[in-house]
């Protein structure tokens, strides 16, 4: 059993794996010897041929953090270059196929512009306080806030009283 419960196949079974493939296995064989799912040992041949035997040793300890220029870089490769997927991971040192093909995907939808970092944690609300905000502008937005909470307090005032003269109307009959 693996020490790091994330994983699911320890490092013994990569390490075997590993040694099968550079005598020349594929990962169809390589799955049957050591009796792993193929698609598992397919996906460490790749990350291994990619970033070699440390990587797949390391994989999935770690998440690998990689920069806008070599993103867009492996993305250019594979969309306008004809590079396939493999081989772009081995040439740039990408670990996985999965973001690789989602930095595809969004260069081919965006450009390069939309492999930018995005600002993390949650957005700022309406609620949050505006920096800036001149005495006027503060005094007409709480204007709007307390205009908005009067007019809600009259629909609810006369919902209730439409309701009671319902239940009247009914206790009469």
């Amino acid at each position: 059993m693996p020490d790091d419960l994330r994983l699911k196949h320890d490092a013994d079974s990569r390490r075997e794996a590993a040694r099968l493939f550079e005598m020349g296995y594929g990962y169809g064989p390589v799955a049957s010897m050591i009796s792993l799912p193929q698609e598992a040992v397919r996906k460490w041949l790749y990350t291994f041929r990619a970033v070699g035997l440390e990587g797949l040793l390391n994989m999935g300890r770690t998440q690998a953090k990689y920069s806008w220029e070599l993103k867009c870089a492996a993305a250019r490769a594979v969309v306008e270059g004809g590079m396939t997927v493999v081989e772009a991971m081995a040439a740039y040192g990408v670990a996985s196929r999965s973001p690789l093909n989602r930095w595809c995907k969004l260069y081919r939808e965006g450009g390069a512009d939309a492999l930018r970092p995005r600002p993390k944690g949650r957005p700022r609300g309406a609620g949050g306080k505006s920096a800036g905000m001149t005495r006027e502008q503060e005094l007409e937005r709480r204007i709007k806030r307390l205009e908005a909470e009067n007019a809600y307090l009259k629909k609810s005032i006369a919902l209730k009283a439409e309701k009671r003269s319902r239940t009247a109307r009914r206790r009469s009959s």
